[in-house]
């Protein structure tokens, strides 16, 4: 049986953590991979092992042996809550590692406002406990992230790049889409 590979796509504070959660609890047999989790952990625990610029190699890793778990121990869906904003990065999960032939695809792109995004990062109560190297508050991470939209690989994703592409530029969108993706999974 086929199962579903939900990948958030986002800038901080465009609410995919919050999508995930209410998805979580209405998408029967599935669980979320956040890697916030993990960098929360690994800042905790490990916070000397950790690169102080580039990758984080560590929290990937890390990342990548939940997945695989639940790939080869669980017949769960997965729900991957990160900010998968390029195109080379989306590729990859879609095409390494979560199997085209074993999982449905589906795309949830946050579009969501500057303003409103500049707006919750300032009323955020959310710890920083999973920001590492320059960054000390998630003001500073939507600017890099402002900024780092004139990458060329830093694109909205696209009808094809999944077998469904979902985009929501307000929460009145949520339970809607929501509910389609549990007739998916009915579906399958």
């Amino acid at each position: 049986m086929k199962r579903l590979v939900i990948i958030t796509v986002g800038k901080t504070h465009s609410g995919k953590t919050t999508f995930a959660k209410a998805l979580e609890s209405k998408l029967n047999n599935s669980f979320i991979m956040d890697q916030d989790n993990n960098a929360e952990f690994l800042n905790t625990y490990y916070k000397n092992l950790l690169p102080k610029q580039g990758p984080n190699v560590l929290k990937h890793s890390i990342s990548k042996v939940i997945i695989d778990y639940a790939k080869e121990h669980t017949d769960f869906h997965i729900i991957a809550s990160s900010a998968n904003r390029t195109r080379k990065g989306r590729k990859y999960l879609l095409e390494e590692i979560y199997d085209r032939d074993a999982f449905v695809s589906i795309l949830v792109h946050f579009d969501i406002p500057d303003e409103v995004l500049r707006e919750r990062v300032t009323k955020s109560q959310r710890s920083a406990n999973i920001l590492r190297g320059s960054y000390s508050n998630f003001e500073e991470v939507l600017v890099s992230q402002q900024n780092g939209s004139m990458n060329k690989d830093v694109v909205d994703p696209e009808e094809g790049e999944a077998d469904y592409l979902f985009v929501i530029r307000n929460n009145k969108e949520v339970d809607s889409i929501i509910k389609e993706i549990v007739q998916i999974a009915k579906s399958l």
